[in-house]
């Protein structure tokens, strides 16, 4: 017995530098192949294949950690087989002649750009709402504060943050209200969000007999804002027939007539129409997700069926489409096709606001084509940036679109957190998405796009209004940024697809 084992210790010592350099080899072959099928970027899948073979091991450990998209794997497996709420809307989805005259002929921009974003997003354009412009929380809270006062059947809200504050115990208050009137009501709050005060708003929701989720509760610290898959959403959908939307957290900062400590501008809408259950849709998804309770169709119960039913009437002239969008995207993401096709269509103008500017080369490629083609693109940034590290990293890539024609503005205090874009006057896309990575591809995110002259161009004023009391932003500015402060910034931006 001795020898057999001396024998084969003598063999194990002889074929193990072979027995390593096949595993090795394997482990370089699976992590290129895999590199290859899944990398769209042919400079990055080269980049990893050639740290895979010219660092082995080291390499292959890198691309393990660094190299494979967890992010989106994640949320797919998080939302697979989930529950996906859709709603027969034929009745009030435009026909050719309806679109000819809002949107013009066939191949028109808009109507190629309308075209575009159906396809995309797999949602139909309708007809019949009324899309109302309110100014931050002043006008936001007490028409939204006044529906929930309103309700009879049911009522829908999430935010990324809800604040135990001032205003979010109004909220909470109003909230209860209705759940004692008998109005079937759901709050959802990202997990995140919900800790930005402690103790948390969920409490103080679930003592006013409020029914109330986290979603993705996490253990990650307070106050750090950079983690990853979070519902930034903000959806308000009273009686199905009502609905808010934009970039409005619950927090007292957005009331500005409060005089806050720390004041917010920004900018939130009001839906009536067939638009309202596209946005009805999301909330269901999302809180069938996060609570396990099914609100609307097949799996719900008679009362939440009667309770949370959409009523799609019509009661305006206007286009509008919601766009769901997130980290369970397919391959690009929606959200950046939208954005390129708009400004691809656009033929004069196109203006943006944005509190956190931090787009992909494709996007800044976009926005500098448009310049180029003669299009006046105006992006409005906040001088003083909430996130230090956000306003580093966005100044450091402000180059790309300021050496192409485009023009920046930055506008001054107090900070405006308004997610805009108006292209032509003529069509507007707002909601809780901004201009960076992180919306673009880690948030869980929600817009509306509109076809409405009207709209779309009392939204452009508001931009020209903020642009004229704002100060541009200069390439020579950028460039003659001192040393330390461009090697600050530079840093900050690489770690601008997780800001």
């Amino acid at each position: 017995m001795e020898a057999v084992l001396t024998t084969a210790w003598r063999w194990w010592i002889v074929l193990w530098p072979h027995v390593l350099a096949v595993a090795i080899v394997g482990i370089n072959v699976a992590a290129s192949i895999h590199a290859i099928l899944v990398k769209r970027d042919t400079r990055s899948t080269i980049g990893w294949v050639g740290l895979i073979w010219l660092s082995p091991v080291f390499g292959a450990i890198a691309y393990a950690v660094l190299g494979v998209n967890r992010i989106r794997s994640r949320a797919g497996q998080l939302r697979a087989g989930h529950l996906a709420v859709i709603h027969e809307l034929r009745a009030a989805v435009p026909g050719p002649e309806r679109l000819e005259a809002v949107l013009g002929p066939a191949r028109a921009p808009l109507r190629s750009l309308a075209e575009l974003v159906g396809r995309t997003t797999g949602r139909p354009l309708v007809d019949g709402n009324t899309i109302v412009p309110l100014a931050g929380g002043d006008e936001a809270y007490p028409r939204m504060l006044a529906a929930i006062d309103a309700a009879t059947r049911s009522i829908g809200l999430a935010s990324y943050i809800f604040d135990n504050d001032p205003t979010g115990r109004l909220f909470a208050t109003a909230l209860g209200r209705a759940a004692r009137r008998g109005v079937a009501v759901r709050v959802l709050i990202d997990g995140i969000g919900a800790s930005y005060t402690w103790p948390s708003i969920v409490g103080v929701l679930a003592e006013q007999g409020v029914r109330v989720e986290r979603f993705l509760p996490t253990s990650v610290p307070l106050y750090f804002p950079y983690a990853n898959l979070r519902n930034h959403r903000k959806i308000l959908v009273v009686d199905g027939v009502l609905g808010f939307t934009g970039g409005l957290n619950i927090r007292d900062g957005c009331w500005l007539s409060h005089q806050p400590r720390h004041p917010v501008s920004d900018m939130h809408f009001e839906l009536r129409g067939p638009v309202v259950t596209q946005l009805l849709e999301v909330f269901a998804e999302d809180w069938a997700f996060a609570a396990d309770e099914v609100l609307l169709g097949e799996g719900a119960s008679p009362e939440a069926n009667a309770a949370w039913t959409p009523t799609a009437e019509f009661v305006g002239g206007t286009l509008a489409r919601g766009i769901r969008y997130g980290p369970d995207d397919p391959e690009i993401g929606r959200i950046k096709l939208v954005l390129v096709g708009a400004l691809a269509a656009a033929q004069r103008t196109v203006r943006i606001m944005t509190p956190y500017f931090l787009p992909d080369d494709a996007v800044c490629q976009a926005l500098d084509v448009a310049a180029l083609r003669g299009v006046t693109v105006d992006i409005v940034l906040p001088d003083e940036n909430n996130l230090a590290l956000v306003g580093w990293a966005s100044t450091a890539l402000l180059w790309q679109v300021l050496g192409r024609g485009c023009n920046v503005w930055m506008s001054p205090p107090p900070f405006d957190h308004t997610k805009l874009m108006v292209v032509d006057g003529a069509w507007a896309l707002f909601g809780s998405g901004n201009w960076d990575d992180r919306s673009m591809r880690l948030n869980f995110e929600f817009n509306v796009e509109t076809y409405d002259a009207a709209c779309a161009g009392r939204l452009d004023d508001h931009v020209a209004a903020v642009i004229g009391r704002s100060r541009r932003k200069t390439l020579a500015e950028v460039d003659g940024r001192s040393l330390p402060v461009r090697l600050r910034d530079g840093v900050a931006r690489l770690f601008s697809p997780y800001l």
